[in-house]
This record gives structure tokens, sequence and C-alpha cells, in this order.
């Protein structure tokens, strides 16, 4: 079976056989180590396994931030692996601007790309100088509140419609022993809980100024100062969290221990593997529900040049099964965030995706900061909100200050 054969099946969404000449072991690197994420790997790798090929998994525990200086080393040393995923967005375009990453435009003209993949901004993130390097596999957003149905009944109090209420409920929480808000060690964490706190709180106007006018009068005005003094109060209802990873402290709400967590929709994926259901045994507020925005990132996949002929045949492959209908529900009702394809079915999709979906439906996805600033300026902000939210002493005046000064020489 030729090529163009083969592209010609995964266009229109038939999954492809399960053998064919040339088919070859590849090595995907990612950073999904979580029990939902490990869940949805699953799916594109049986996908994938499914071509005849063989996807050979070089997960990396931790985090991107662990995950990406790994997988940068190796392909720049010479030891490129045959995928390897990265956030939509600027964190490989020095490695696309040095050669090292394939150009996949002839694979996207053969599928369609430009008119199945919405938003469009997610494909433009993997576009440089007119040439398509990555493939979009999902849709995430930062801005989600997940709350603990059980905690809330325990402490007395009626379960928040919003973030004000959340608030308003953290003494009675701490009194039934429960801690308020989960948030985790690493720095990626707290950046996102703030951004999530300008977006929802500050509104569409003032976060475009920050991140996309690069507005230091505005980082250092009286709006954003209103986003630090959240922010202290965030702080505060964290303090005692006592988790580094993500997930850990989505299993602190999932088990009743704490309230809440703001973190972004692949936190519902370890609700599902948990046996738990949307409405009943937790509650989803996009926005915080304050906000009708949420900004759309995600994750996608690059392809690394490769002197193997049959491995970069392979390549190809996977960048249509990634894409392929079948596979992008499979993967994203485990993922927890949607579908980068606008064309398929998502009967099955729970109360909280139907929630994203809606907020896309309508128009109101923001761009990324992943997509928006370097990644210099990314790490001088997380250095800034780690310590902002592990010493109490830092008073948000300080942040803020700092905050406008790396606003000021971002790029």
């Amino acid at each position: 079976m030729n090529m163009r054969s083969l592209k010609a099946m995964l266009v229109a969404g038939v999954m492809l056989p399960a053998a064919h000449a040339g088919a070859t072991d590849l090595e995907v690197t990612h950073w999904w180590t979580s029990g939902g994420e490990a869940a949805a790997v699953k799916e594109l790798a049986t996908a994938f396994d499914a071509t005849g090929n063989k996807w050979v998994d070089g997960a990396i525990a931790g985090s991107g931030s662990t995950a990406r200086p790994i997988m940068i080393s190796r392909i720049t040393g010479g030891d490129p692996m045959g995928a390897t995923q990265f956030n939509h967005g600027r964190q490989a375009q020095e490695l696309v601007e040095s050669g090292l990453m394939r150009d996949l435009s002839d694979v996207a003209e053969a599928g369609k790309w430009l008119d199945v993949i919405k938003p469009a901004s997610l494909l433009k993130s993997c576009t440089l100088d007119g040439k398509i390097y990555c493939v979009p596999v999902n849709i995430h957003s930062w801005q989600w509140l997940w709350l603990s149905n059980a905690a809330f009944k325990k402490a007395g109090v009626e379960v928040p419609k919003n973030w004000n209420e959340f608030v308003a409920a953290a003494p009675k929480l701490k009194e039934a022993g429960i801690q308020p808000l989960a948030l985790g060690g690493q720095s990626w964490q707290a950046n996102g809980l703030f951004d999530t706190l300008l977006l929802s709180i500050g509104g569409k106007d003032l976060y475009e100024k920050i991140y996309q006018e690069k507005d230091a009068e505005a980082a250092a005005g009286p709006e954003m100062a209103k986003i630090f003094a959240a922010a202290a109060q965030a702080r505060q209802m964290a303090a005692g969290s006592n988790v580094q990873d993500w997930n850990q402290a989505t299993n602190l709400v999932l088990t009743g221990k704490a309230g809440g967590q703001v973190m972004g929709d692949w936190a519902q994926g370890e609700f599902q593997m948990a046996g738990q259901v949307a409405g009943t045994d937790y509650s989803c507020l996009p926005g915080l529900g304050l906000s009708q925005y949420i900004t759309t990132g995600g994750d996608a996949f690059y392809f690394p040049l490769l002197e193997d002929e049959e491995k970069s045949k392979a390549q190809e492959v996977l960048a249509q099964t990634i894409l392929d209908p079948k596979t992008q529900v499979a993967f994203n009702l485990k993922k927890g965030s949607l579908p980068v394809r606008g064309d398929v079915d998502l009967a099955s999709a729970n109360e909280c995706m139907k929630k994203g979906l809606d907020i896309v439906a309508k128009g109101n996805a923001l761009t990324s900061t992943d997509q928006l600033l370097s990644a210099d300026t990314q790490k001088q902000k997380e250095d800034l909100m780690t310590e902002f939210f592990a010493n109490a002493s830092t008073t948000p005046e300080a942040a803020q200050k700092r905050f406008a000064d790396i606003i000021g020489s971002a790029n």
C-alpha cells in the first residue's frame, strides 16, 4: 500500500489496517504519567499499533518543566526520538529554527488540517514561515475550579458557584478539618493559578493588555493590584497543601480532603479514573464561575528529523493517526481535554466537557500564555510565582513590581 492511499484512508477517518509494508518501532516521548493521562496515552498507542507500527513509550516522570530539557537535550545531542510532546506555542521554536524538526506541510495538506482543526490558532502555533511543524492533539484550558461536593457537605455549606463563594467558604472548610485549596509545589502550578485569577477576575481586556500587548503600565496598575490581592488570598487558602505533583493535589479534592483546586481541564481525567461523576461527586467551574472566557492551549507532537526512512514514514502515519476522528474522541474523553477536530461526535462527553465546548463554540477562547510569551518570560514568571506562593512574607506590592518589570521586558 503506498502512502497516498494510506493518507486517503486517514482523511476519510478510516482506521488503518493491522499491518502494512515498512512498519517499524517509533519512540514517543511525553510527560503524561498520571492515571488519567496514562489511560489517554494508551488510546494513542493502541491506534498507532493498529497500523502495524509499534508505539515505544518514552514517558518521562514529572511535569513538562522536567521533561522538556531532557527532550531538547536528546534532539540537540543527536539522539532524537521519533516524536515528542510539547505544548502549543513557542516551546519548540528554537528547535524548528535550528532545522531539527520535520516539516509536516505535505501531511497537513493531504489531511486537510486547515479545514478540520479548530480553532485555527492551534495550527497557527505549529506554523513558522508558512510551514507546519507539529500536529495538535487536544485543546486544554487552565481556567477551571474543581470542587469536592463531599467536602462542602461535611463543612455544612453549599457547593460554591464561583470563586468569591469559594473564598467565603474557606473558614468553614478549615473548621471541618478540610484543606480549602489544594496546590502542588511545582512552579508551573502556581503560575497557572495566578494567570487563571488574572483572566477570570481581571477579564479579557486586562489579560490581553498584559500578555498580548506586554503593557508594563497596566501590569503595574490598580487592576493588577486586585489580582495580586486575590493571589494573596489564594496563598493563604493553599497553605498546608503539602503535596508536590498536580495529580496529588487533585487527589486531595477527589477524596474530600480539600475543598477545591484551580487546575486545567486535564484534572477531569483523574476524577473519571476514580469513577466520580461530574455534577454529583464533584463540580467544575470554568472561568472560576466568574468569566465565560478560557484560554485554549494544549499539547502537540513534533517530529525530529530522522535519517531512517522507515521511521520517517512511521512519523507520517502517527501524525495522521493522532488526528483520526475516532482517535481524537477516545483520547480526549480520557484526557479531559477537548478534541482539535470540529467534526467529531462527542455525544458521550460529560457535563464539564460540554461546558468547555460551549465556551469554545461561543468564540470565547483566548490565546494561551504558552503562545504569547517566550519560554524565558514564562520561566521568569514561574520563578516569581513560586517565591510568592511559598513565602507569605513576599507582599503583593513587591510581587507586582517584579511582575511589571518582567512584562516590560517580555518577548
